[in-house]
């Protein structure tokens, strides 16, 4: 690894000559939609003296890691580079003190279902002495920084468990260590097992909460310990066969012994419940909604000196939203967002421990993501991710509802490209399924309003954060996949298309994962409402996916996958069906998605003869993460061109 100071790189290095293009004249190149973020991950210094962030100075770079002096900006700062690894993230563990996360490839070919081709290690980075110590542990999860001991974190690692049992398979028990930074040492703590596997630290490194499974009685099981507690206490069971959650999501720190914890506990939407851990109880519903389910908490902005604290509730529908219990968190938050441009969801990412320095950051459909640095009673711009794009040339994005064809009412997002109406159309449904989408800064989207498209983002039933009904609605009847899932997408279009929005001779329907499925189900439908259907990361045999699962599904979660995937149709099976043009997109190391599905599904639909085109990413994963500037523009370059000239007769 190496570490050495250098002179900023101009922006120029990525972006030509950093001359926007005219937005009279033509859209953004694909190149600038292609860069993996510029910069990211900027935080500071616990004394507020330094702040770090992540850099891509070049397109096929990898990541850097700056330190600049925050009282002078415009310094050299330092860069750290971890050669043949690559920097993925970082934590500030001390004044001078960083703990990196690094990957690096080590493998050309997956190993099986779920086992990519890269390993992680740690290391740390000490700015005083300029020297990186590298920590022999791989694969290690960082569970817990420990900020009130500055030399010590908590790590966590799979457990051998020497079975390979269904249980243990899904639950994955976990090893939990005490790495001591000076030294690298390190001290078990817990031993994971199946019946509590997971354990939850406070931030003075307290095991808290457990979650576990109960073989025998086929029930998830949630442990509590008091703080000066050697003994585990069952706090609450749940049938393995229950759709209902109960997660803990925070400690009262007004009230001993009582949790927050996310349930339904018999409502349809998911609600924010205090919890008494002694009585095993629920107590007050502290928030709740009608229209959609709670999704989480927003901890206090100072995890220095208050890591434990609860500052809000969250809950999402055009973005996310928040409910303040902390007064002047609730003033910090509305000062940033009246002051930063086109503020959306605007985070704070660090601050001080005397709090005078604070990293906020907004993302939007018009802000890819901007860091400022808030000192000195001023706030100033640090750098977007996508310094290339400007805020008014983003398409603005809307959040509509409309009603599926059994009277079922579907929220969705629509990005809506300059011009005038009506526009050729781009379905885009999310992967997943069974996860809630909240559409801010798409650069999928984007990039496709940027060429004309309309599109249409549907949370199709199934979609998590509408309620347990609109949820199981999905399977608890049979698999809707191809069927209700996929009218839920179709009756969008035709919305669209009354409210004058989409020109119903040019749509087609482009996804990523299940939305790759449901593009290649589209493709078999009649009546047909697509030109075309582009599929990546696609499911293309159902079976040989549910093969990839059966391992890790009981109750619940068995229910979900298997009448998903196994009473769905099959896109593999339909073949003979497909009645428009196909583009097929795969990584060649996708470990979620395997290739076989896209060459099992390339054999058949060449025998049919049905009009296709595959285009291969060469060392991608199905993660975004591991999609690269290479990956990407040969992706966008394919996907725009066949939608021009061989997405229907004349293209979309």
């Amino acid at each position: 690894m190496k570490i050495y100071q250098y002179v900023i790189f101009s922006i120029s290095l990525i972006i030509g000559e950093g001359v926007h293009a005219d937005s009279k004249k033509e859209p953004y190149p694909l190149e600038y939609f292609a860069l993996r973020d510029v910069i990211s991950q900027v935080n500071v210094s616990p004394d507020g003296k330094h702040l770090a962030m992540m850099k891509i100075a070049t397109k096929e770079g990898d990541p850097v890691l700056e330190i600049y002096d925050t009282d002078d900006l415009s310094k050299d700062p330092y860069r750290v580079n971890a050669d043949p690894m690559e920097i993925t993230s970082y934590s500030w563990i001390g004044n001078d003190d960083i703990l990196l996360s690094l990957r690096q490839k080590v493998r050309d070919k997956i190993e099986g279902f779920n086992r990519g081709v890269y390993e992680g290690k740690l290391a740390k980075l000490d700015l005083r002495k300029e020297k990186i110590k590298e920590f022999r542990e791989v694969n290690a999860r960082i569970e817990n920084l420990l900020p009130f001991e500055p030399n010590k974190v908590i790590l966590s690692f799979n457990a051998d468990s020497g079975a390979n049992s269904k249980v243990s398979r899904q639950f994955r028990p976990r090893q939990y260590y005490e790495l001591n930074l000076k030294n690298g040492r390190k001290k078990l703590l817990i031993s994971g097992k199946i019946a509590m596997g997971r354990i939850v630290f406070d931030g003075r490194g307290n095991p808290r909460i457990g979650f576990g499974f109960d073989v025998k009685e086929g029930d998830s099981v949630t442990f509590y310990r008091g703080v000066n507690e050697d003994k585990w206490h069952e706090i609450h069971r749940q049938s393995e066969d229950s759709f209902e959650s109960f997660r803990v999501v925070g400690i009262d720190q007004a009230a001993p012994d009582s949790l927050f914890v996310l349930a339904h506990n018999g409502r349809d939407k998911q609600g924010l419940w205090t919890y008494d851990a002694r009585k095993k109880k629920f107590g007050e519903l502290i928030y709740a909604r009608n229209d959609v389910d709670v999704t989480g908490l927003r901890g206090h902005s100072d995890e220095w000196n208050k890591p434990d604290a609860v500052a809000a509730v969250r809950y999402a529908t055009d973005k996310p939203h928040y409910e303040y219990f902390d007064a002047d968190e609730a003033k910090l938050y509305t000062q940033l967002e009246k002051s930063i441009p086109f503020a959306h969801h605007v985070q704070i990412a660090s601050r001080s421990k005397n709090n005078e320095a604070i990293i906020a950051y907004n993302s939007g459909p018009q802000d890819p993501g901007t860091y400022y640095l808030l000192m000195d009673g001023k706030l100033k711009e640090i750098g977007s991710k996508q310094p290339s794009f400007e805020h008014d040339r983003l398409a603005e994005v809307k959040y509509i509802k409309y009603k599926a064809r059994d009277g079922k009412t579907i929220p969705a997002y629509i990005t809506i490209p300059k011009g005038e109406a009506p526009y050729p159309t781009i379905v885009m449904p999310h992967g997943g399924p069974f996860v809630q989408e909240v559409v801010g800064y798409d650069k999928w989207a984007q990039l496709l309003a940027s060429r004309g498209y309309l599109v249409l983002q549907p949370q199709y039933r199934g979609s998590r954060g509408y309620g347990l009904d609109f949820y199981k609605s999905a399977f608890i009847e049979g698999g809707e996949g191809g069927k209700a899932m996929q009218d839920d997408k179709d009756d969008g279009v035709k919305h669209l298309i009354e409210e004058g929005l989409t020109d119903k001779d040019r749509v087609a329907m482009f996804g990523w994962s299940y939305g790759g499925y449901a593009a290649l189900i589209a493709a078999s439908r009649t009546p047909q409402l697509y030109q075309c259907v582009v599929a990546g990361a696609a499911v293309t045999d159902n079976m040989l996916q549910v093969n990839f699962y059966r391992d890790r599904m009981r109750g619940a979660g068995k229910i979900e996958q298997e009448n998903m995937w196994v009473d769905s149709l099959s896109p593999i099976e339909e073949v003979d069906k497909v009645n428009v043009p196909v583009l097929l997109i795969h990584g060649s190391v996708d470990q979620r998605v395997p290739p076989r599905h896209a060459k099992e599904y390339l054999e058949v639909i060449e025998k049919a003869g049905k009009p296709h085109k595959y285009v291969e990413l060469d060392g991608a994963d199905h993660f975004y993460s591991t999609l690269f500037y290479r990956h990407q523009i040969k992706f966008f370059e394919a996907m725009i061109d066949y939608l021009e000239n061989d997405c229907g007769p004349d293209g979309l």
